[in-house]
């Protein structure tokens, strides 16, 4: 075939492209490359894994090489693509036998993000970790575990780089970790060590964790983490780590002193992998991320990009956005297959829906919750807070749960919310997401018909009782 449709990228985007289009027109010839060996993970498990609760790497796995083989997908791991060469409909891809050039009808690229780590010198060390990988996951797990009697058994798995994974395995398991940044991953890899016993030590640049969550959440965070023995450096910058002399980390230095460390992940955010269409005609918007239509199409036709090195609408403010979320990047790859199969499907917008998880302790945040962003976006933001029972008060396991809400004050817009509570808080922001979706307004969701029994939530449900709360502020 003349025509392939060829995806630069193997995991939740480029897959999820890749199988929608092959049902949808199985006489296409689909070539997904992919640099690495492992394809279509979940990423978001890695912390769970480190901790133990996930048994393997493996478990973590939405689609083998086999299973796209039998989907009839042309994947091929180990393949990196170099270059784009939009004018001749073409990539440049080197893999074990030498360099080539690819011939495309459609292009998907699908190249995700990278973890930042480069501010932070010595960052590099042995025993310094970015968990943006499943090797780096795995390596982690390894180093926790007692070489006197290994439990650990991926060395076996096939796609694991069985090199680094021994090598952690010969170490004694470290005694401190530090984690460096207080995002998602910090503070869930915290739990993960907490649970091995480490000394743990969390150094956040902010004074609050988890910044785009808001002030409620962050503040409530930082108490559970506190009490679960996590030594937390909030408005801290770590300026470097240091050597332990024999080229493994042994150091944390910040602005305030110095922590010593057996292992160090740092988690200070993600960047888009855009670097590969930089120098062609395709678009980057503000953001860095690759710019898009409502079909996750590029400027140049023919061109797609989707997943977390991509742009898309976000609901609020209808304007392009950023927001690397797994959700995001399986819909709009499956959007993109089907587009490309001949049926125009919208990729969708984003709300920046998130849920994270601080050992009991469940939070969630959707839309603009951003006094500052929001005025950016043309908006008069004000919030309101609240705290009400998840469940009917007689009924056992009922807990406060924190709600705040964000609106217009002009028009009453709905613009964002979060969420806090350890009795099923994360879930309830799916109420937020679908009455931003909607755009509705306080007003709006003051009034939406939620399900009432009292094994599962009061009359007026939280997330009612906060719209009621914000609707009253914004009638005075």
């Amino acid at each position: 075939m003349t025509d392939p449709f060829v995806i630069i990228g193997g995991d939740a985007a480029g897959l999820s492209a890749a199988s929608k289009h092959r049902r949808e027109n199985p006489d296409r010839e689909v070539i997904v490359f992919e640099k690495g060996r492992w394809v279509s993970y979940a990423a978001c498990g890695m912390p769970y894994y480190v901790k133990g609760e996930v048994e393997s790497l493996m478990d973590m796995l939405s689609l083998t090489p086999e299973k796209a083989a039998e989907r009839g997908i042309d994947l091929r791991r180990e393949h990196e693509v170099v270059g784009v060469d939009t004018d001749a409909g073409s990539v440049t891809v080197e893999g074990p036998d030498g360099r080539f050039e690819q011939q495309y009808g459609d292009l998907l690229v699908a190249t995700g993000a990278r973890a930042v780590s480069e501010p932070i010198e010595g960052a590099r060390l042995e025993g310094a970790f970015t968990i943006h990988s499943m090797d780096s996951a795995a390596a982690v797990r390894a180093f926790l575990t007692d070489p006197e009697s290994p439990e650990f058994a991926e060395p076996d798995v096939p796609y694991v780089d069985t090199d680094l994974v021994e090598r952690f395995l010969a170490r004694e398991p470290p005694e401190t970790a530090a984690i460096v940044g207080g995002g998602y991953v910090g503070v869930e890899m915290a739990e993960a060590f907490a649970a091995h016993d480490l000394d743990v030590h969390l150094f956040q640049r902010p004074d609050q964790l988890l910044e785009p969550f808001g002030e409620a959440v962050g503040d409530e965070v930082a108490e559970t983490l506190r009490e679960e023995g996590v030594n937390l450096h909030l408005g801290e910058e770590v300026e470097r780590l240091e050597s332990d002399g024999d080229g493994a980390v042994g150091t944390v230095r910040s602005s305030v002193g110095t922590v010593d460390a057996d292992l160090v992940v740092v988690g200070i955010g993600v960047r888009p992998n855009s670097g590969l269409v930089a120098n062609t005609r395709v678009e980057l918007g503000v953001s860095g991320a690759i710019a898009t239509n409502r079909y996750g199409e590029t400027s140049v036709e023919g061109v797609y990009a989707a997943g977390d090195c991509a742009e898309m609408r976000h609901t609020v403010t209808g304007s392009p956005d950023w927001v690397p979320l797994g959700l995001t990047a399986n819909r709009a790859g499956r959007a993109v297959g089907q587009t490309v199969a001949g049926d125009p499907t919208p990729v969708g917008a984003i709300s920046g829906t998130a849920v994270v998880k601080a050992f009991e302790l469940e939070c969630g945040r959707t839309g603009l919750v951003d006094h500052e962003r929001a005025r950016e976006a043309g908006f008069d933001p004000v919030s309101e807070t609240v705290t009400a029972g998840s469940r009917s008060g007689y009924y056992p396991g009922a807990a406060e749960t924190t709600v705040t809400l964000t609106a217009d004050r002009g028009t009453g817009k709905l613009l964002g919310g979060t969420i806090v509570g350890t009795d099923r808080a994360a879930i309830r922001i799916d109420t937020v997401a679908t009455a931003l979706e909607n755009g509705m307004t306080v007003g709006e969701l003051e009034r939406t018909d939620l399900a009432y029994a009292p094994p599962f939530s009061p009359v007026w449900d939280p997330v009612l009782v906060a719209a009621k709360v914000l609707n009253g502020t914004l009638e005075d």
